[in-house]
């Protein structure tokens, strides 16, 4: 180990937050994202400047049940203190849950071995009022076998170009998707997703189709048709980002972070 890396302490971080407020994960020059608004508050907590890295960008109006964040400081403080601290300075739709001191080895992104979102939606003839931004919404019933046997078709490595946001960076399309649940509770749906990654809008665009099986607009089968067709033309309209969540990453237990928070037990 070198005198430098001797001189710091590497933290991991797990981040909840409403992304109804934000223009998404990732800092920009207005500053108004949930990056932003964290670096500010830990850099002003240390006195330092501090430069986050995150498990998993997401867009505007999406909400993090568990982001992961790792950094590097010089302090040497109890990990207690580095989530009573900066959550003393975050806005209120923004919250530290559990800080965890790692070894420099650890890295949030590279060392995660999958992914996981959750889709929230009311399915009723009213729109939402009280869970306004926090739940997607359709107006049609939707038939949960027939959306179960379309994102059985989706199981497995894919290439997901049709799925894929036509600004997306990433360097592959080919993902592989682990699961997709679909539970419902009276009027509202869970949609849940796994993967070892997730290209831009990818789900918001598999939400999309599964809605059109469900209502009836197309068979299970189209699903298989749009994903070879590898062209976002042949894929639903993107739906809204009003009832998605980022779950958080999974860690191979050696790394000893947590799998979740509380708030799981308060999604929709």
């Amino acid at each position: 180990m070198t005198a430098n890396q001797q001189d710091r302490v590497r933290l991991a971080l797990g981040i909840s937050y409403q992304g109804g407020h934000y223009q998404g994960w990732q800092s920009q020059p207005s500053g108004q994202t949930v990056q932003d608004q964290l670096e500010k508050a830990l850099g002003q907590f240390a006195n330092h400047r501090i430069s986050t890295l995150c498990a998993g960008r997401t867009d505007a109006g999406v909400h993090a049940m568990m982001q992961v964040v790792h950094f590097d400081t010089p302090l040497d403080r109890p990990e207690s203190s580095w989530v009573r601290g900066p959550n003393a300075l975050l806005p209120r739709d923004i919250a530290v849950q559990w800080a965890k001191q790692m070894p420099l080895a650890f890295h949030c992104r590279a060392s995660a071995v999958s992914r996981r979102y959750a889709y929230s939606l009311l399915a009723s003839p009213v729109r939402p009022s009280v869970e306004l931004g926090r739940v997607g919404w359709v107006h049609r019933p939707l038939n949960q076998e027939r959306m179960q046997q379309a994102a059985a078709l989706l199981i497995g490595e894919h290439d997901f170009t049709s799925f894929r946001a036509s600004a997306c960076q990433a360097l592959s399309p080919i993902k592989q998707l682990m699961r997709i649940d679909i539970s419902r509770r009276g009027a509202y749906w869970r949609f849940e997703f796994e993967a070892n990654a997730f290209l831009h809008h990818m789900i918001r665009n598999l939400m999309g189709c599964l809605l059109m099986v469900g209502d009836g607009r197309k068979p299970p089968e189209w699903i298989s048709e749009v994903l070879a067709a590898r062209d976002r033309d042949a894929a639903a309209p993107t739906f809204s980002p009003d009832g998605l969540y980022f779950l958080g990453p999974r860690y191979d237990p050696p790394w000893g972070l947590p799998q979740q928070t509380p708030l799981f037990d308060l999604l929709p």
